[in-house]
């Protein structure tokens, strides 16, 4: 069993709206682990998880970037790589200064996006005693699977009038996140409708929006979180999907080989099945408890 409390805290300023989970009963500090999500993503797809953490007695905060869900910040739906490491390191300072959570005893997770910020937030902070990467980002695949040479430059030129728009003050020129092959989008796969009701929740009761500001990618294509990995002096553990084409496996492999103390998990199926297939989520699961219950001493499963 566990307990779930809305929380907010302060980014530069702005308000992010967070979830913390903590095992039921008890009264002394905890470890936790801070949960983040991916690039277009909303921390109520992360509940599943922290809820299973909680019940394994490490507590777990969840929280929404800036500019998405339910936190504050314009233009809604822009991803940038600053502005959510920054948002991470509030939500780290959020509980380390909490008075059910061990400041000594925190670690990372992250999904997709998040599975980089994870990685180059913790290599600045040596404080963090562990880090769990699922299906992270560590740069653009060569070629995308299925999406032609027209499909690929109408995406460019997406993110490069958005990007002008965005220099000109101009609100962003937004395009779908998931699409059927052919249409403008992020992400297109025949499964589109069942990765957006995935993502989307029962009746749509969910503050993600299929809609992204594209001009994000100009600084993701400079985004090297292999690069931070190599400085990382924490344990790392890489949770891969074998069919994955958002986040290739030959570049996921990278980012754990790069770091000194990586370990990599490999599960069947693609980017998506980490939400849509109970049996390999909660094997993913019961995997990452397993690292974390051997860098957190004190986690144990809950009354």
């Amino acid at each position: 069993m566990y307990e779930r409390t809305k929380v907010s805290f302060q980014s530069s300023g702005t308000p992010c709206a967070g979830y913390l989970y903590l095992p039921a009963g008890g009264s002394g500090r905890l470890p936790c682990v801070v949960l983040c999500h991916g690039f277009s993503g909303t921390m109520d797809r992360l509940y599943g998880y922290a809820e299973r953490f909680a019940t394994e007695g490490i507590a777990a905060l969840v929280f929404d970037y800036r500019s998405f869900g339910e936190s504050g910040g314009e233009p809604r739906q822009l991803a940038s790589i600053e502005g959510q490491h920054d948002d991470l390191r509030a939500a780290v300072a959020f509980a380390r200064g909490h008075e059910r959570v061990d400041p000594g005893q925190i670690a990372l997770w992250g999904n997709s996006l998040g599975g980089a910020h994870v990685v180059s937030v913790a290599a600045d902070d040596p404080a963090i005693v562990a880090v769990v990467s699922q299906i992270p980002y560590n740069g653009f695949p060569k070629r995308v699977e299925g999406r032609s040479t027209g499909q690929t430059l109408r995406v460019l030129a997406a993110i490069l009038w958005d990007t002008i728009r965005g220099k000109l003050g101009l609100r962003p020129y937004y395009i779908p996140m998931v699409g059927r092959p052919g249409e403008l989008a992020v992400t297109t796969t025949h499964e589109a409708d069942e990765h957006i009701s995935t993502l989307t929740g029962e009746g749509g009761q969910t503050l993600w929006r299929n809609s992204v500001a594209p001009r994000a990618f100009i600084p993701m294509m400079r985004y090297r979180p292999a690069e931070d990995a190599a400085r990382l002096t924490q344990p790392l553990l890489v949770c891969i999907a074998a069919a994955d084409r958002e986040t290739p496996g030959e570049t996921t492999r990278a980012l754990a080989n790069s770091a000194p103390r990586g370990e990599i998990r490999e599960y069947p199926g693609t980017h998506f099945s980490f939400y849509t297939d109970p049996g390999i989520r909660d094997q993913v699961a019961a995997d990452q408890i397993t690292f974390l219950r051997r860098h957190l001493p004190s986690a144990a499963p809950a009354a």
